[in-house]
């Protein structure tokens, strides 16, 4: 089941398996991870939708097959 939690760095870093915040955004800027996301208008805090970064694992699992 997909939700819309809404997950932060630290979160998404362990769920790729412990990439560095360099990594992440390196995979951003290349295009091959979901972008992040303003919490709050005008705030720094970012994060990615929890079912964005499970559709991104589930494609990367599907290329590997």
């Amino acid at each position: 089941m997909m939700t819309n939690r809404i997950i932060r760095f630290p979160e998404v870093c362990q769920i790729l398996g412990g990439v560095s915040r360099q990594t992440v955004y390196d995979m951003i800027k290349r295009g091959d991870f979901p972008p992040s996301f303003k919490i709050s208008p005008g705030g720094r805090a970012v994060g990615w939708l929890e079912s964005d970064i499970k559709s991104y694992l589930s494609q990367q699992k599907e290329s590997r097959s």
